[in-house]
């Protein structure tokens, strides 16, 4: 997964720069316009098309025959259960393109994530920073040494709160300036890095330096994983949400993007599946 990401990361920088810019509308528009396209070939490529007419033909054909006998009451429960088993059969039929569709459409919402569901620091705000350790990597009631090398930009706003149940170190840091930084974190003698960034572009931010495991390196892909069986297991930085403005609303959620993202991509699938010849 490491290589993976390791190749995926510059390549998703240099296609999101044209819109550092812009509003997020902007870019997840256009984002939307050629995923649509792909999961519109895809699924026409991997489906049969022929049986998902058929189907669809039977589904149409129960609603008009509910509206036909609508004074008939057993005509009507027959036709409501043989539109659900059509509707059963349709989604059973729409599986198998979708195993070919979720893998890269995962990776590439993934990538977007960390470009829209979060924005950059600003001066004069705070964020805490969270260094989780490995359960194995402090014995019990030893409080580790730890150190936070503060770049100029930056301030400790509180001293370092230690958790022994949790294991986890937190510091409160304040921002000054507009920057992009390395935070050094010392742990029992052991440099970590953590990458940090005050902006108001609409660049890749990092959340979370992830440890080795799978599922980590999958959700966050911004900065090499952690090495496994270090003292430190993950790194977390409090960045805000993000928001995607829309006709004047301005919605802030970490995962509004994802949801205006979904909508444009059918609306690029239904516009274009006739002059791509699929049947959805």
């Amino acid at each position: 997964m490491k290589l993976l990401n390791d190749l995926l990361r510059p390549v998703f920088d240099l296609l999101q720069s044209p819109f550092i810019g812009l509003p997020a509308f902007v870019g997840i528009l256009v984002w939307s316009i050629p995923v649509g396209v792909f999961a519109l070939w895809v699924f026409g490529k991997t489906s049969n098309q022929e049986r998902i007419a058929e189907v669809k033909r039977r589904i149409f054909a129960g609603l008009f025959e509910i509206r036909l006998f609508n004074d008939d009451l057993r005509a009507i429960m027959r036709a409501q259960g043989e539109i659900l088993r059509h509707v059963l059969h349709y989604q059973a039929l729409a599986l198998k393109p979708m195993i070919f569709i979720l893998p890269p459409l995962v990776l590439v919402m993934v990538q977007l994530h960390q470009f829209y569901g979060f924005r950059g620091l600003r001066p004069g705000e705070e964020v805490l920073l969270t260094v989780q350790l490995a359960p194995d990597s402090v014995e019990a009631g030893r409080r580790p040494e730890f150190s936070l090398e503060m770049p100029p930009g930056l301030h400790a706003a509180m001293d370092p709160v230690w958790i022994p149940s949790l294991h986890q170190i937190t510091w409160r840091l304040g921002v000054d300036d507009w920057g992009d930084w390395d935070l050094a974190i010392n742990v029992d003698g052991t440099k970590f890095s953590k990458s940090i960034r005050a902006t108001e572009e609409l660049i890749r931010l990092s959340p979370e330096r992830p440890p080795s495991n799978f599922m980590g390196q999958l959700e966050w892909p911004s900065e090499p994983p952690l090495d496994e069986g270090g003292a430190v297991h993950s790194m977390t930085l409090g960045y805000a949400e993000g928001s995607v403005g829309i006709l004047g609303w301005d919605f802030e959620w970490a995962f509004a993007w994802m949801v205006v993202f979904f909508v444009l991509t059918m609306v690029v699938a239904l516009v274009l599946r006739k002059p791509m010849g699929v049947e959805l």
